[in-house]
């Protein structure tokens, strides 16, 4: 039994615990803010062709849904969710430096599949962490969340200002340096696991998969935020070809991630269902790759990129919602793997054939990712009223 699982729950305050976990969040998600940007640019800056942009930036979906799973189950297995967010955040963090000195594309993938391999369990596993906490501390999962958020908006920024003073080329040291404050932050992350926790049975794992309720929550899921892969692949090097700034495409970044903010923060108050608040996520995803599809000016891009509190924001909460209520406690990181499994296979797939689409048919692919979106929206309709029901008590005597 790892150290985690020895000490036991009482003596650590719910404070403490939510701070480091915040902190956390940010270092997270600074990494996402710096990468989502400006990851394409960089690499079209050192002369990566669309094709093998399209197949890099789908490595880390991929690996969400074959090597993710066992990392976040392995962890939950052995107690220690906290020694396995030091070690990804530290691979992370090499893996980014070694990129940072390579040129050509397959070596480039080939670095970057193993950094994936530990940078995307890093999000589920932190989630998984805190859904306990939620659980065991009464704690509300936005507010803690809202601070990843926060710090996304913090790296797009930082990277916004500095893509227009140093050359394209060397963006990949501010996300290198962004992961580096993530190994900082993992080591003041608290313990969580309760003494004489114990790994569920065998038959009890393999039940999630056979939920009806379980499987409709990550495919929907799985859907509506796979429907982003064009915009995470295509969108900055779509703005930077229209001829906006670096600051301006941060700030495009910055907007949709602010109305994301604004969602979590608001999440205690929202008195929607997790059911119906997928619902509206997936209706604010295809109504927002419409329009994006039609190229709209600045004007209207704007606005748009505030349905991205919806498409996204809305999405995670019900999402997270769903599965507190359908997943038991001591399986709450193993239904995260699952979970990010599921949208790692419709994100990497959607991120290939964008890259194929693109260097063809140019936005068109947006409309692809409504059709995505709008498959998550019938899912949740079809599965509402089992999804609205309560099939798991809450667990909090077992840790993960």
């Amino acid at each position: 039994m790892s150290p985690e699982s020895q000490i036991p729950t009482r003596t650590r305050a719910p404070k403490r615990f939510a701070i480091g976990l915040a902190v956390f969040y940010a270092t997270v998600f600074g990494v996402v803010g710096t990468y989502l940007p400006f990851f394409t640019v960089w690499l079209k800056a050192i002369g990566i062709e669309p094709f093998w942009i399209g197949v890099i930036v789908a490595m880390p979906a991929i690996t969400r849904f074959t090597v993710l799973p066992f990392i976040t189950a392995e962890a939950e297995r052995r107690h220690a969710l906290r020694p396995a967010l030091v070690i990804t955040a530290i691979v992370t963090t090499l893996g980014f430096v070694c990129l940072g000195v390579l040129r050509g594309p397959l070596a480039i993938l080939a670095v970057f599949v193993v950094t994936a391999c530990a940078w995307t369990p890093m999000v589920p596993l932190t989630d998984g962490y805190a859904l306990k906490a939620v659980r065991r501390f009464g704690l509300n999962y936005g507010p803690l969340r809202l601070w990843g958020s926060a710090a996304f908006v913090v790296g797009a920024v930082v990277s916004g200002v500095l893509a227009d003073i140093i050359a394209p080329e060397h963006l990949i040291w501010v996300i290198a340096a962004s992961a580096g404050l993530g190994v900082i932050a993992a080591f003041g992350l608290q313990p969580l696991d309760a003494p004489g926790a114990h790994p569920a049975p065998p038959a009890r794992r393999v039940a999630l998969l056979r939920n009806p309720a379980f499987l409709a929550i990550i495919i929907a899921g799985g859907l509506i935020q796979g429907s982003h892969a064009a915009y995470y692949a295509f969108g900055s090097i779509v703005w930077q070809g229209a001829g906006y700034s670096g600051m301006t495409i941060a700030s495009l970044w910055i907007l949709g991630v602010l109305a994301e903010i604004v969602v979590f923060a608001l999440s205690p108050r929202i008195t929607l269902s997790p059911a119906l608040m997928m619902l509206g996520g997936a209706l604010g995803a295809v109504l927002r790759w419409l329009i994006t599809a039609q190229d709209p000016p600045l004007a209207v891009l704007l606005p748009v990129q505030l349905l991205h509190g919806l498409s996204f924001g809305l999405t995670q909460l019900g999402t997270m919602g769903l599965l507190v209520r359908h997943a038991p406690g001591h399986l709450i990181a193993r239904a995260q793997g699952y979970y990010a499994a599921c949208s790692g296979l419709a994100m990497s797939s959607a991120a290939m054939l964008s890259g194929l689409l693109f260097a063809r048919w140019g936005l068109a692919v947006y409309d692809l990712m409504a059709a995505v979106a709008l498959i998550g929206a019938v899912v949740v309709v079809a599965m509402r009223r089992r999804l609205d029901t309560h099939d798991q008590p809450h667990n909090e005597g077992s840790g993960g």
